[in-house]
């Protein structure tokens, strides 16, 4: 197994959301994204080409999208399809949330708590795991060299990593345990905040704020 890093995006997946809240559900699936346009599977109908502001359904209408995500508006509520990943419309029962605000390049920081010491995590949908650089490791106490050895492909080549399971990471008022995570030893200089951890939460963005909300 490979891990993408930041600039290593999947080119295909499928993102379904779930319509529980909806008298008739709507489960539309990802597997296409370009500016302004998303490749969509409605309701296990074959895929088909929407533009920004076409209706996907009665209730769902296409309002954003780029090459990392779509965003619909499903009964007047908004819901972020990230490539890659589930996305639940029915409310999480756990109530954890967090807001994040982008920077003015329109990137999304994490103030995070790993093992109890504070670091700075980027939002990057397109990694599969969190990923952190070796001499962040080190400093958060991580023995990364007792993990599962691996490669990655990154912009330099590949490069040696290693897996392994955090024990405790926490961002605001959401907490996870044991959450896997890569350790780079080269060509990564900014610790990433990846599916392993996005994978457990709603993801909502309006404007320059994205909410992450505790699913399980």
């Amino acid at each position: 197994m490979r891990l993408p890093v930041k600039i290593l995006k999947l080119l295909i997946a499928v993102c379904l959301v779930t319509g529980t809240a909806l008298a008739h559900a709507t489960d539309i699936g990802v597997v296409g994204l370009f500016p302004g346009k998303a490749i969509l599977v409605v309701d296990g109908a074959s895929p088909k080409t929407y533009t920004v502001g076409s209706n996907i359904s009665s209730d769902a209408k296409l309002v954003d999208a780029d090459r990392e995500s779509a965003t619909v508006l499903i009964n007047g509520k908004r819901q972020v399809l990230v490539m890659g990943r589930t996305v639940h419309r029915s409310a999480p029962s756990s109530g954890s949330s967090v807001v994040l605000r982008a920077d003015d390049r329109g990137h999304f920081t994490a103030p995070a708590m790993i093992n109890g010491i504070s670091i700075s995590m980027l939002v990057d949908t397109g990694a599969s795991l969190i990923a952190l650089p070796a001499t962040e490791a080190t400093r958060l106490g991580i023995n990364y060299k007792q993990g599962t050895p691996n490669s990655a492909d990154t912009a330099g080549g590949v490069v040696k990593t290693y897996h392994v399971k955090l024990d405790k990471i926490k961002i605001g008022d959401v907490e996870l345990y044991q959450v896997d995570a890569s350790i780079l030893e080269q060509g990564l200089t900014t610790p990433l905040l990846g599916m392993s951890f996005l994978n457990r939460m709603d993801m909502r963005r309006e404007g320059d704020q994205m909410t992450l909300t505790k699913r399980y």
